[in-house]
Protein backbone atom coordinates (compact mmCIF):
# COMPACT_ATOMS: atom_id res chain seq x y z
CA UNK A 1 0.00 0.00 0.00
CA UNK A 2 3.19 2.57 0.61
CA UNK A 3 4.07 1.67 -2.97
CA UNK A 4 0.82 2.72 -4.65
CA UNK A 5 0.82 5.82 -2.26
CA UNK A 6 4.38 7.30 -3.39
CA UNK A 7 3.28 6.31 -6.93
CA UNK A 8 -0.04 8.60 -6.82
CA UNK A 9 2.13 11.24 -5.24
CA UNK A 10 5.19 10.54 -8.13
CA UNK A 11 2.60 10.88 -11.16
CA UNK A 12 0.62 13.68 -9.18
CA UNK A 13 3.66 15.90 -8.85
CA UNK A 14 4.37 15.30 -12.80
CA UNK A 15 1.17 16.13 -13.74
CA UNK A 16 1.65 19.56 -11.99
CA UNK A 17 5.06 20.43 -13.36
CA UNK A 18 3.64 19.54 -16.68
CA UNK A 19 0.39 21.98 -16.17
CA UNK A 20 3.54 24.40 -14.73
CA UNK A 21 5.43 24.34 -18.18
CA UNK A 22 2.44 23.69 -20.39
CA UNK A 23 1.19 27.17 -18.71
CA UNK A 24 4.42 29.09 -18.79
CA UNK A 25 5.35 28.11 -22.41
CA UNK A 26 1.69 29.26 -23.45
CA UNK A 27 2.08 32.79 -21.86
CA UNK A 28 5.43 33.34 -23.30
CA UNK A 29 4.25 32.29 -26.50
CA UNK A 30 0.95 34.50 -26.18
CA UNK A 31 3.49 37.70 -25.33
CA UNK A 32 4.92 36.77 -28.93
CA UNK A 33 3.89 39.32 -31.50
CA UNK A 34 3.98 38.10 -35.39
CA UNK A 35 3.01 41.56 -37.54
CA UNK A 36 0.50 40.94 -40.70
CA UNK A 37 2.73 41.20 -43.56
CA UNK A 38 2.09 39.82 -46.71
CA UNK A 39 6.15 38.53 -46.62
CA UNK A 40 5.21 36.35 -43.77
CA UNK A 41 2.96 34.08 -46.01
CA UNK A 42 5.97 32.76 -48.05
CA UNK A 43 7.73 31.51 -44.81
CA UNK A 44 4.79 29.26 -44.01
CA UNK A 45 4.50 28.33 -47.30
CA UNK A 46 8.38 27.06 -47.21
CA UNK A 47 7.41 25.22 -44.25
CA UNK A 48 4.44 23.68 -46.19
CA UNK A 49 6.54 22.26 -48.87
CA UNK A 50 9.17 20.98 -47.19
CA UNK A 51 6.77 18.88 -45.07
CA UNK A 52 5.15 17.74 -48.26
CA UNK A 53 8.71 16.73 -49.22
CA UNK A 54 9.46 15.10 -46.31
CA UNK A 55 6.32 12.98 -46.40
CA UNK A 56 6.08 11.97 -49.68
CA UNK A 57 9.81 11.52 -50.06
CA UNK A 58 9.55 8.79 -47.16
CA UNK A 59 7.26 6.88 -49.37
CA UNK A 60 9.32 6.71 -52.10
CA UNK A 61 11.92 5.46 -50.28
CA UNK A 62 10.12 2.22 -50.04
CA UNK A 63 10.47 0.95 -53.36
CA UNK A 64 13.23 3.63 -55.09
CA UNK A 65 16.68 1.28 -55.58
CA UNK A 66 19.83 3.93 -55.59
CA UNK A 67 21.46 1.69 -58.24
CA UNK A 68 23.29 2.04 -61.54
CA UNK A 69 23.12 -1.24 -61.82
CA UNK A 70 21.57 -2.98 -65.27
CA UNK A 71 18.70 -4.81 -65.52
CA UNK A 72 16.31 -5.83 -68.13
CA UNK A 73 12.98 -3.72 -67.87
CA UNK A 74 9.91 -5.91 -68.11
CA UNK A 75 7.04 -3.92 -66.35
CA UNK A 76 4.11 -2.79 -67.90
CA UNK A 77 5.01 -0.21 -69.98
CA UNK A 78 5.16 -1.78 -73.51
CA UNK A 79 7.90 0.69 -75.40
CA UNK A 80 10.75 -0.29 -73.04
CA UNK A 81 10.14 -3.79 -72.02
CA UNK A 82 13.24 -5.83 -72.79
CA UNK A 83 15.39 -2.47 -72.69
CA UNK A 84 18.30 -2.31 -70.46
CA UNK A 85 18.05 0.36 -67.84
CA UNK A 86 19.40 0.85 -64.38
CA UNK A 87 17.76 -0.01 -61.07
CA UNK A 88 16.99 3.69 -60.12
CA UNK A 89 15.60 3.71 -63.83
CA UNK A 90 13.39 0.33 -63.65
CA UNK A 91 12.08 1.46 -59.46
CA UNK A 92 11.15 4.70 -60.62
CA UNK A 93 9.03 3.25 -63.15
CA UNK A 94 7.79 0.35 -61.07
CA UNK A 95 6.55 3.85 -58.57
CA UNK A 96 5.01 5.32 -61.90
CA UNK A 97 2.60 2.31 -63.07
CA UNK A 98 2.79 -0.21 -60.59
CA UNK A 99 2.52 0.76 -56.80
CA UNK A 100 -0.58 2.51 -55.79
CA UNK A 101 -0.46 6.15 -55.83
CA UNK A 102 2.81 6.07 -56.58
CA UNK A 103 2.62 8.59 -59.15
CA UNK A 104 0.42 11.20 -57.40
CA UNK A 105 3.28 10.46 -54.36
CA UNK A 106 6.04 10.98 -57.07
CA UNK A 107 4.42 14.40 -59.12
CA UNK A 108 3.40 16.01 -55.62
CA UNK A 109 7.38 15.25 -54.72
CA UNK A 110 8.33 17.23 -57.69
CA UNK A 111 6.31 20.01 -57.59
CA UNK A 112 6.82 20.57 -54.03
CA UNK A 113 10.29 20.44 -54.94
CA UNK A 114 9.74 23.44 -57.66
CA UNK A 115 7.68 25.53 -55.39
CA UNK A 116 10.05 26.00 -52.89
CA UNK A 117 12.74 27.36 -54.12
CA UNK A 118 10.85 30.12 -55.93
CA UNK A 119 8.86 30.86 -52.20
CA UNK A 120 12.48 30.86 -50.91
CA UNK A 121 13.36 33.90 -53.57
CA UNK A 122 10.50 35.44 -53.28
CA UNK A 123 11.15 35.99 -49.37
CA UNK A 124 14.75 37.08 -49.74
CA UNK A 125 13.59 39.42 -52.24
CA UNK A 126 10.80 41.17 -49.78
CA UNK A 127 13.06 40.86 -47.21
CA UNK A 128 15.69 42.90 -49.06
CA UNK A 129 13.88 45.64 -50.40
CA UNK A 130 12.21 46.13 -47.22
CA UNK A 131 15.83 46.01 -44.93
CA UNK A 132 14.56 43.29 -42.94
CA UNK A 133 18.62 41.71 -43.08
CA UNK A 134 19.36 45.09 -41.17
CA UNK A 135 20.63 44.65 -37.34
CA UNK A 136 19.85 42.63 -35.59
CA UNK A 137 18.67 40.19 -38.10
CA UNK A 138 21.88 39.91 -40.44
CA UNK A 139 23.12 36.58 -39.26
CA UNK A 140 19.04 35.33 -40.31
CA UNK A 141 19.73 36.86 -43.73
CA UNK A 142 22.89 34.45 -43.63
CA UNK A 143 21.17 31.53 -42.88
CA UNK A 144 18.31 32.03 -45.01
CA UNK A 145 20.73 32.54 -47.98
CA UNK A 146 22.77 29.30 -46.95
CA UNK A 147 19.55 27.66 -46.80
CA UNK A 148 18.60 28.53 -50.15
CA UNK A 149 21.99 27.28 -51.82
CA UNK A 150 21.24 24.03 -49.67
CA UNK A 151 17.78 23.92 -51.39
CA UNK A 152 19.16 24.07 -54.64
CA UNK A 153 21.49 21.45 -53.27
CA UNK A 154 18.93 19.01 -52.72
CA UNK A 155 16.65 19.62 -55.65
CA UNK A 156 19.65 19.25 -58.26
CA UNK A 157 20.76 15.98 -56.43
CA UNK A 158 17.11 14.50 -56.38
CA UNK A 159 16.61 15.56 -60.59
CA UNK A 160 19.36 13.52 -60.80
CA UNK A 161 17.85 10.21 -59.00
CA UNK A 162 15.52 8.82 -61.65
CA UNK A 163 18.34 7.94 -64.16
CA UNK A 164 15.95 9.21 -67.15
CA UNK A 165 17.54 10.65 -70.15
CA UNK A 166 16.85 14.72 -69.17
CA UNK A 167 18.72 13.72 -66.09
CA UNK A 168 21.75 11.88 -67.67
CA UNK A 169 22.22 15.04 -70.17
CA UNK A 170 22.30 16.98 -66.92
CA UNK A 171 24.99 14.88 -65.23
CA UNK A 172 26.98 14.84 -68.59
CA UNK A 173 27.04 19.23 -68.56
CA UNK A 174 28.20 18.60 -65.23
CA UNK A 175 30.71 16.19 -65.80
CA UNK A 176 32.15 18.28 -69.15
CA UNK A 177 32.51 21.23 -66.55
CA UNK A 178 33.86 19.92 -63.57
CA UNK A 179 36.53 18.54 -66.26
CA UNK A 180 37.32 21.88 -67.67
CA UNK A 181 38.58 22.59 -64.31
CA UNK A 182 42.64 22.80 -64.35
CA UNK A 183 44.28 20.87 -62.05
CA UNK A 184 41.71 19.59 -59.94
CA UNK A 185 38.66 18.77 -62.47
CA UNK A 186 39.62 14.95 -63.02
CA UNK A 187 39.99 14.17 -59.86
CA UNK A 188 36.74 16.34 -58.71
CA UNK A 189 35.05 14.12 -61.59
CA UNK A 190 36.66 10.71 -60.14
CA UNK A 191 35.71 11.64 -56.84
CA UNK A 192 32.32 12.27 -57.51
CA UNK A 193 31.31 10.01 -60.59
CA UNK A 194 33.27 6.87 -59.03
CA UNK A 195 35.00 5.75 -62.60
CA UNK A 196 33.40 6.36 -65.98
CA UNK A 197 30.55 8.01 -66.81
CA UNK A 198 27.66 7.70 -65.78
CA UNK A 199 29.82 5.49 -62.61
CA UNK A 200 28.37 5.60 -59.36
CA UNK A 201 26.60 8.58 -59.70
CA UNK A 202 23.13 7.58 -58.13
CA UNK A 203 25.12 5.92 -55.29
CA UNK A 204 26.75 9.26 -54.58
CA UNK A 205 23.71 11.90 -54.89
CA UNK A 206 21.41 9.46 -53.02
CA UNK A 207 22.40 10.57 -49.87
CA UNK A 208 23.29 13.76 -50.48
CA UNK A 209 19.19 14.11 -51.64
CA UNK A 210 17.94 12.08 -48.86
CA UNK A 211 20.00 12.99 -45.48
CA UNK A 212 22.81 15.37 -46.24
CA UNK A 213 20.75 18.66 -47.89
CA UNK A 214 17.53 18.24 -45.98
CA UNK A 215 19.39 18.03 -42.51
CA UNK A 216 21.24 20.93 -43.77
CA UNK A 217 18.04 23.10 -44.88
CA UNK A 218 16.10 22.00 -41.40
CA UNK A 219 18.98 23.10 -39.26
CA UNK A 220 19.96 26.40 -40.53
CA UNK A 221 16.33 27.25 -40.61
CA UNK A 222 15.46 25.98 -37.11
CA UNK A 223 18.52 27.87 -36.47
CA UNK A 224 17.09 31.01 -38.21
CA UNK A 225 13.46 30.05 -36.47
CA UNK A 226 15.28 30.38 -33.15
CA UNK A 227 16.58 33.90 -33.96
CA UNK A 228 13.59 35.32 -34.95
CA UNK A 229 11.91 34.14 -32.12
CA UNK A 230 14.67 36.13 -30.08
CA UNK A 231 14.92 39.35 -32.21
CA UNK A 232 10.74 39.22 -32.76
CA UNK A 233 8.84 39.95 -35.99
CA UNK A 234 9.94 43.20 -37.72
CA UNK A 235 7.08 45.97 -38.30
CA UNK A 236 5.60 46.97 -41.37
CA UNK A 237 6.19 50.71 -42.23
CA UNK A 238 4.78 53.42 -40.16
CA UNK A 239 5.03 51.80 -36.45
CA UNK A 240 7.54 53.43 -35.43
CA UNK A 241 6.04 54.00 -31.79
CA UNK A 242 6.35 51.59 -29.07
CA UNK A 243 2.69 50.99 -28.80
CA UNK A 244 2.41 50.38 -32.85
CA UNK A 245 5.71 48.40 -32.81
CA UNK A 246 3.79 46.05 -30.07
CA UNK A 247 0.57 45.06 -32.18
CA UNK A 248 0.38 42.24 -33.92
CA UNK A 249 -1.18 38.64 -33.37
CA UNK A 250 -0.21 36.54 -30.42
CA UNK A 251 2.39 33.93 -31.45
CA UNK A 252 0.15 31.56 -30.36
CA UNK A 253 -2.76 30.69 -30.95
CA UNK A 254 -3.29 33.44 -32.91
CA UNK A 255 -0.45 33.17 -35.38
CA UNK A 256 0.10 29.32 -34.38
CA UNK A 257 -3.75 28.86 -36.58
CA UNK A 258 -3.06 30.95 -39.25
CA UNK A 259 -0.63 29.08 -40.46
CA UNK A 260 -1.51 25.70 -39.90
CA UNK A 261 -4.44 26.84 -42.42
CA UNK A 262 -1.90 28.66 -44.85
CA UNK A 263 -0.30 25.08 -44.94
CA UNK A 264 -2.77 22.82 -45.01
CA UNK A 265 -3.89 24.86 -48.50
CA UNK A 266 -0.83 25.21 -49.70
CA UNK A 267 -0.53 21.07 -49.48
CA UNK A 268 -3.48 20.99 -50.92
CA UNK A 269 -2.42 22.80 -53.71
CA UNK A 270 0.47 20.56 -54.36
CA UNK A 271 -1.88 17.40 -53.74
CA UNK A 272 -3.92 19.20 -56.80
CA UNK A 273 -1.11 19.53 -58.99
CA UNK A 274 0.66 16.17 -58.13
CA UNK A 275 -2.27 14.54 -59.48
CA UNK A 276 -3.65 16.71 -62.40
CA UNK A 277 -0.04 18.12 -64.14
CA UNK A 278 1.82 15.77 -65.31
CA UNK A 279 5.60 16.92 -64.38
CA UNK A 280 8.99 14.62 -64.94
CA UNK A 281 7.60 11.80 -67.23
CA UNK A 282 10.52 9.71 -67.70
CA UNK A 283 8.51 6.88 -69.48
CA UNK A 284 8.81 9.38 -72.67
CA UNK A 285 12.51 10.46 -72.02
CA UNK A 286 13.89 6.82 -71.69
CA UNK A 287 16.92 5.95 -69.47
CA UNK A 288 19.76 6.94 -69.54
CA UNK A 289 22.67 5.88 -71.76
CA UNK A 290 26.25 7.57 -72.17
CA UNK A 291 26.30 8.21 -75.74
CA UNK A 292 22.22 9.49 -76.02
CA UNK A 293 21.26 13.51 -75.63
CA UNK A 294 18.01 14.38 -75.21
CA UNK A 295 17.29 17.38 -78.09
CA UNK A 296 15.76 20.14 -76.08
CA UNK A 297 16.56 19.39 -72.73
CA UNK A 298 16.22 21.46 -69.80
CA UNK A 299 16.64 21.47 -66.49
CA UNK A 300 14.82 22.28 -63.56
CA UNK A 301 13.83 26.04 -63.71
CA UNK A 302 15.83 26.66 -60.36
CA UNK A 303 19.30 25.51 -61.71
CA UNK A 304 18.34 27.32 -65.04
CA UNK A 305 20.51 29.93 -64.55
CA UNK A 306 23.91 27.73 -64.20
CA UNK A 307 22.84 26.22 -67.30
CA UNK A 308 22.48 29.90 -68.81
CA UNK A 309 25.73 31.36 -67.71
CA UNK A 310 27.46 28.94 -69.29
CA UNK A 311 25.75 30.12 -72.83
CA UNK A 312 26.43 33.19 -72.46
CA UNK A 313 30.14 33.23 -72.83
CA UNK A 314 32.04 34.18 -75.97
CA UNK A 315 33.47 31.50 -78.00
CA UNK A 316 37.10 30.38 -78.28
CA UNK A 317 37.56 32.16 -74.43
CA UNK A 318 40.68 29.78 -73.80
CA UNK A 319 44.53 30.14 -73.54
CA UNK A 320 47.29 27.92 -71.81
CA UNK A 321 49.15 28.65 -68.44
CA UNK A 322 51.70 26.32 -66.53
CA UNK A 323 50.64 23.95 -69.22
CA UNK A 324 47.48 23.63 -68.41
CA UNK A 325 44.40 24.40 -70.49
CA UNK A 326 42.64 27.59 -68.96
CA UNK A 327 38.91 27.24 -70.05
CA UNK A 328 37.47 30.44 -69.15
CA UNK A 329 33.90 29.67 -70.84
CA UNK A 330 34.05 27.34 -68.10
CA UNK A 331 36.16 29.18 -64.99
CA UNK A 332 33.95 32.63 -65.98
CA UNK A 333 30.24 31.47 -65.40
CA UNK A 334 31.51 30.22 -61.97
CA UNK A 335 33.29 32.95 -61.01
CA UNK A 336 31.03 35.28 -61.68
CA UNK A 337 28.14 32.97 -60.05
CA UNK A 338 30.03 32.04 -56.93
CA UNK A 339 30.79 36.54 -57.04
CA UNK A 340 27.24 36.62 -57.30
CA UNK A 341 26.18 34.57 -54.26
CA UNK A 342 29.04 36.31 -52.07
CA UNK A 343 27.84 39.50 -52.52
CA UNK A 344 24.17 38.26 -51.61
CA UNK A 345 25.39 36.67 -48.51
CA UNK A 346 27.58 39.69 -47.49
CA UNK A 347 25.55 42.39 -48.55
CA UNK A 348 24.13 43.24 -44.82
CA UNK A 349 27.59 43.62 -43.50
CA UNK A 350 28.66 45.81 -46.73
CA UNK A 351 25.52 48.24 -46.56
CA UNK A 352 26.22 48.76 -42.67
CA UNK A 353 29.98 49.47 -43.16
CA UNK A 354 28.76 51.98 -46.12
CA UNK A 355 25.92 53.51 -43.95
CA UNK A 356 28.18 53.33 -40.78
CA UNK A 357 25.11 52.37 -39.31
CA UNK A 358 24.93 50.17 -36.45
CA UNK A 359 21.62 50.85 -34.66
CA UNK A 360 19.01 47.92 -34.14
CA UNK A 361 16.34 48.12 -36.73
CA UNK A 362 12.92 47.00 -35.76
CA UNK A 363 10.61 48.48 -38.31
CA UNK A 364 10.49 47.52 -41.75
CA UNK A 365 11.34 50.21 -44.54
CA UNK A 366 9.82 51.07 -47.82
CA UNK A 367 11.80 50.46 -50.49
CA UNK A 368 11.13 53.60 -52.34
CA UNK A 369 12.99 55.32 -49.26
CA UNK A 370 16.29 53.35 -49.87
CA UNK A 371 16.48 53.87 -53.83
CA UNK A 372 19.80 52.77 -54.10
CA UNK A 373 19.03 49.60 -52.12
CA UNK A 374 15.97 49.35 -54.31
CA UNK A 375 17.74 49.97 -57.60
CA UNK A 376 20.37 47.40 -56.37
CA UNK A 377 17.88 44.68 -55.51
CA UNK A 378 16.36 45.46 -59.31
CA UNK A 379 19.59 45.33 -60.76
CA UNK A 380 20.68 42.13 -59.18
CA UNK A 381 17.08 40.11 -59.99
CA UNK A 382 17.07 41.57 -63.49
CA UNK A 383 21.43 39.87 -63.89
CA UNK A 384 19.65 36.54 -62.22
CA UNK A 385 16.54 36.69 -64.91
CA UNK A 386 18.87 36.77 -67.59
CA UNK A 387 21.22 33.88 -67.22
CA UNK A 388 17.66 31.94 -66.08
CA UNK A 389 16.16 33.25 -69.94
CA UNK A 390 19.41 31.95 -71.39
CA UNK A 391 18.67 28.69 -70.72
CA UNK A 392 15.91 28.35 -72.52
CA UNK A 393 17.93 30.36 -75.83
CA UNK A 394 17.93 27.23 -77.95
CA UNK A 395 13.83 26.63 -76.81
CA UNK A 396 12.92 30.32 -77.94
CA UNK A 397 14.60 29.95 -81.31
CA UNK A 398 12.66 27.22 -82.43
CA UNK A 399 9.23 28.19 -81.45
CA UNK A 400 10.06 32.04 -82.64
CA UNK A 401 11.86 31.33 -85.73
CA UNK A 402 14.88 33.21 -84.46
CA UNK A 403 18.29 33.07 -84.82
CA UNK A 404 19.96 30.98 -81.75
CA UNK A 405 23.08 33.36 -82.14
CA UNK A 406 21.02 36.93 -82.50
CA UNK A 407 19.38 35.41 -79.00
CA UNK A 408 22.35 34.84 -77.57
CA UNK A 409 24.09 38.25 -78.72
CA UNK A 410 20.73 40.11 -77.38
CA UNK A 411 21.20 38.08 -73.87
CA UNK A 412 24.95 38.83 -73.80
CA UNK A 413 24.12 43.00 -74.18
CA UNK A 414 21.79 42.99 -72.02
CA UNK A 415 23.67 41.13 -69.14
CA UNK A 416 26.25 43.88 -69.40
CA UNK A 417 23.60 46.84 -70.00
CA UNK A 418 20.60 45.93 -68.13
CA UNK A 419 21.36 45.85 -64.55
CA UNK A 420 22.77 49.40 -64.29
CA UNK A 421 20.31 50.43 -66.59
CA UNK A 422 17.39 48.91 -64.13
CA UNK A 423 19.33 50.76 -61.13
CA UNK A 424 19.31 54.09 -62.59
CA UNK A 425 16.01 53.95 -63.81
CA UNK A 426 14.82 52.12 -60.40
CA UNK A 427 16.41 54.83 -58.32
CA UNK A 428 14.85 57.44 -60.51
CA UNK A 429 11.40 55.94 -60.24
CA UNK A 430 11.65 55.93 -55.98
CA UNK A 431 12.26 59.51 -56.13
CA UNK A 432 9.49 60.18 -58.22
CA UNK A 433 7.64 58.08 -55.76
CA UNK A 434 8.56 59.89 -52.80
CA UNK A 435 7.92 62.89 -54.64
CA UNK A 436 3.86 61.90 -54.71
CA UNK A 437 3.89 60.82 -51.57
CA UNK A 438 4.78 64.71 -50.61
CA UNK A 439 1.98 65.60 -52.97
CA UNK A 440 -0.09 63.44 -50.57
CA UNK A 441 1.14 64.26 -47.62
CA UNK A 442 0.59 68.02 -48.15
CA UNK A 443 -3.15 68.06 -50.34
CA UNK A 444 -4.35 64.57 -49.78
CA UNK A 445 -5.89 62.37 -52.16
CA UNK A 446 -7.28 63.82 -55.27
CA UNK A 447 -11.48 62.54 -55.79
CA UNK A 448 -12.41 63.68 -58.70
CA UNK A 449 -14.90 66.25 -57.22
CA UNK A 450 -14.72 69.97 -58.59
CA UNK A 451 -16.82 72.61 -56.88
CA UNK A 452 -17.64 76.65 -57.75
CA UNK A 453 -16.88 79.22 -55.43
CA UNK A 454 -18.95 82.39 -55.20
CA UNK A 455 -16.07 84.04 -56.38
CA UNK A 456 -16.72 82.17 -60.08
CA UNK A 457 -13.09 80.16 -58.93
CA UNK A 458 -13.26 76.41 -58.54
CA UNK A 459 -11.88 74.07 -55.84
CA UNK A 460 -11.00 70.78 -56.22
CA UNK A 461 -12.08 68.67 -52.78
CA UNK A 462 -9.47 66.43 -51.69
CA UNK A 463 -9.33 63.72 -49.20
CA UNK A 464 -6.85 64.12 -46.15
CA UNK A 465 -4.74 61.34 -45.69
CA UNK A 466 -6.19 59.40 -42.26
CA UNK A 467 -3.02 58.81 -39.29
CA UNK A 468 -1.64 55.52 -40.55
CA UNK A 469 -0.95 56.92 -44.11
CA UNK A 470 0.44 60.49 -42.54
CA UNK A 471 2.61 58.37 -41.15
CA UNK A 472 4.01 56.36 -43.48
CA UNK A 473 4.49 59.05 -45.53
CA UNK A 474 6.07 61.92 -42.85
CA UNK A 475 10.05 61.19 -44.00
CA UNK A 476 12.68 63.41 -43.04
CA UNK A 477 16.14 63.33 -44.71
CA UNK A 478 19.00 60.34 -43.78
CA UNK A 479 22.09 60.96 -45.23
CA UNK A 480 24.92 58.94 -44.89
CA UNK A 481 28.34 59.60 -43.21
CA UNK A 482 30.76 60.67 -45.77
CA UNK A 483 34.61 60.14 -45.27
CA UNK A 484 36.22 61.15 -42.45
CA UNK A 485 40.21 60.94 -41.25
CA UNK A 486 41.02 58.44 -38.82
CA UNK A 487 42.36 59.44 -35.43
CA UNK A 488 45.83 60.53 -36.91
CA UNK A 489 44.38 62.58 -39.61
CA UNK A 490 45.03 60.05 -42.35
CA UNK A 491 42.17 59.20 -45.02
CA UNK A 492 42.85 55.57 -46.35
CA UNK A 493 42.00 54.47 -49.30
CA UNK A 494 39.56 52.15 -47.54
CA UNK A 495 37.84 55.27 -46.04
CA UNK A 496 37.91 57.08 -49.46
CA UNK A 497 36.34 54.27 -51.13
CA UNK A 498 33.36 54.09 -48.25
CA UNK A 499 32.84 57.63 -48.98
CA UNK A 500 32.08 57.73 -52.62
CA UNK A 501 29.84 54.67 -52.07
CA UNK A 502 28.11 56.47 -49.08
CA UNK A 503 27.55 59.83 -51.21
CA UNK A 504 26.04 57.20 -54.26
CA UNK A 505 23.66 55.13 -51.35
CA UNK A 506 22.97 58.31 -49.49
CA UNK A 507 20.98 59.95 -52.87
CA UNK A 508 17.08 60.38 -52.59
CA UNK A 509 17.70 58.03 -49.02
CA UNK A 510 14.64 59.53 -46.92
CA UNK A 511 13.81 57.35 -43.40
CA UNK A 512 9.98 58.02 -41.81
CA UNK A 513 9.86 60.55 -39.27
CA UNK A 514 8.91 59.75 -35.90
CA UNK A 515 5.53 59.88 -34.93
CA UNK A 516 4.15 63.28 -34.03
CA UNK A 517 0.68 64.78 -32.74
CA UNK A 518 -1.49 64.47 -35.49
CA UNK A 519 -3.57 67.86 -36.24
CA UNK A 520 -7.32 67.81 -37.41
CA UNK A 521 -8.15 67.71 -40.78
CA UNK A 522 -9.29 71.30 -40.37
CA UNK A 523 -6.46 72.90 -39.93
CA UNK A 524 -4.42 71.43 -42.16
CA UNK A 525 -3.81 74.14 -44.73
CA UNK A 526 -3.24 71.92 -47.81
CA UNK A 527 -6.23 69.85 -48.05
CA UNK A 528 -7.56 71.81 -51.02
CA UNK A 529 -6.32 72.49 -54.24
CA UNK A 530 -7.64 76.28 -55.45
CA UNK A 531 -7.66 76.81 -59.33
CA UNK A 532 -8.48 80.27 -60.47
CA UNK A 533 -10.07 80.53 -64.12
CA UNK A 534 -7.82 82.32 -66.40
Amino acid sequence: MPVDRRRTSTRHHTKVILAQVDQRLRRTLGQQRIHLHWANLFGVVSVACMLVLAITGILLTFTYTPSSELVTYDGPHQPLVGTRVSKAFDSTMEISFEQAGGMLIRQTHHWAALVLPAVMIVQILALFFTGGFRRPRRAAWVLLTLAFIAVLLAGWSGYALPDDMLSGTGLRIVEGVMLGIPVIGTWLVSWMFGGRFPGEIIENLYPVHVLIAPVLVVVLLLVRARLGYRHGSPGPPGTGTPIQAALGLRLWPDAAVRAAGMTAITSAVLVLLGATSTISPIWAYGPTAAGDVGAGSQPDWYIGFLDGALRLVPVGWETEWFGWTWTFAILAPLAIIGVYFVLVIVYPFLESWITKDTTEHHVLDRPRNVPARTGIGVAGALFYGILWGAASADIVSTEFSISFETIITALQVALIVGPPLAFEVTRRICVGLQRKDREVLLHGHETGRIVRMPNGGYVEIHQPADAAERGRLTVVSDPTKPARPDQAGRLTSRERLRGVLARQFGTGRVSIAPQQEERPPGEDRATQDVKSPR
